[in-house]
């Protein structure tokens, strides 16, 4: 039986265990979309991971979803990234950058900019804003000759990824943002190359992994994604299909990894495990969901042919998760009321474990 704490070959990178701390918005980013100090104490407390994947990262302002969140779409955004990628370093982690283009789940009081999507079709849902949760505003319809600057939003970000020190990028194509929509059957009503048939639905999200191999190398992409998931009102049809035949062209490409949620059923998700060959991240619980993963869960996807297992809320209240999951010490309960609120509290003040003298 593989263990968590085996190591594994990712690319280039030799992983000291098989815990991934998993991709979580946190909205502690300074004015302009600026990484800041206490990020990089953030990700450094937790640099014992395996692999760290940092929290949605906007390639362009348009793409930005929440007010707070950090970017990579400027030379300011990539100096104030450098200082984090090297306390991670330093502190002997790997880290890699989510790219989170929101698409239409953003506000133009965010943004100043309309937000855009595959149609016309607003997201389902309150979207934060700098004054509060306000009602999900109708998105502008892609044109089809803007799409390549979207996609090509991604591989520009992932250079400055690279250049501010990140080990690699995952794409989000997970949860109801951009590259989700495109898949999405309600999200994406285009008629066009774009929409309609599964082999268009899929086509944004593999030119925008193309495109980012290109730029930075196949070693240095991942994508995640959440097969059936419905988040921000989007629905999928023929899921089956849809994911078989994404995954499918992304194996001719040659990616690090895929990053699948637990949003389908075990079968589908054990038969998307073998349409891939490649890594496969699995996050083994609903994101936002009733249950926190455990090492239980760890144990068993591990066992059902998974390579690394991705961890979210208990990282957050756990610096160091990995140890406490090899000694088997308590996990420490999370204070939601933080996950949002900005300022260190709920963010760099959970304490590694205390062991009684």
């Amino acid at each position: 039986m593989t263990s968590l704490f085996e190591r594994y070959q990712l690319g280039n990178l030799t992983l000291p265990n098989r815990v991934v701390m998993a991709p979580m918005t946190r909205v502690r980013a300074a004015a302009g979309g600026l990484a800041t100090p206490s990020m990089a104490t953030y990700y450094a407390q937790r640099a014992t991971a395996g692999l760290i994947v940092s929290e949605g990262v906007q390639p362009s302002l348009v793409g930005q979803s929440n007010p707070g969140t950090p970017g990579l779409h400027t030379d300011e955004q990539v100096a104030s990234w450098t200082p984090v990628t090297e306390a991670v370093h330093a502190n002997g982690g790997r880290i890699f950058a989510q790219i989170m283009h929101g698409g239409r789940v953003s506000h133009p009081d965010t943004t100043g900019h309309q937000p855009v999507g595959p149609s016309a079709v607003p997201a389902v849902g309150d979207v934060f804003t700098p004054t509060g949760p306000q009602p999900a505003p109708m998105p502008r319809a892609l044109e089809e000759a803007e799409i390549p600057e979207h996609i090509g939003s991604y591989a520009a970000a992932a250079r400055r990824a690279v250049a501010a020190g990140f080990d690699g990028v995952e794409l989000h194509g997970a949860n109801g943002y951009m590259i989700s929509q495109f898949l999405s059957s309600n999200a994406n009503l285009r008629t066009d190359s774009y929409g309609g048939s599964v082999a268009d639905r899929i086509r944004f999200a593999v030119e925008a992994v193309a495109a980012t191999v290109d730029a930075v190398g196949g070693d240095r992409t991942g994508i995640r994604l959440s097969p059936g998931g419905t988040f921000w009102g989007v629905e999928e049809t023929e899921v089956r299909e849809l994911y078989t035949a994404l995954l499918t062209e992304l194996a001719r490409i040659g990616l690090a990894y895929v990053h699948l949620e637990a949003t389908a059923d075990e079968d589908l998700l054990l038969e998307l495990r073998r349409v891939w060959p490649g890594t496969l991240i699995m996050n083994p619980t609903l994101p936002m969901g009733p249950k926190q993963a455990g090492r239980d869960d760890a144990d068993h996807w591990l066992g059902q042919g998974a390579d690394l297992i991705s961890f979210g809320r208990s990282f957050i209240s756990n610096p160091d998760l990995v140890e406490r999951f090899r000694a088997g010490l308590p996990i420490a309960p999370v204070d939601e009321a933080a996950y949002y609120q900005g300022g260190d509290r709920g963010y760099v003040t959970y304490p590694a474990y205390q062991h009684s003298a």
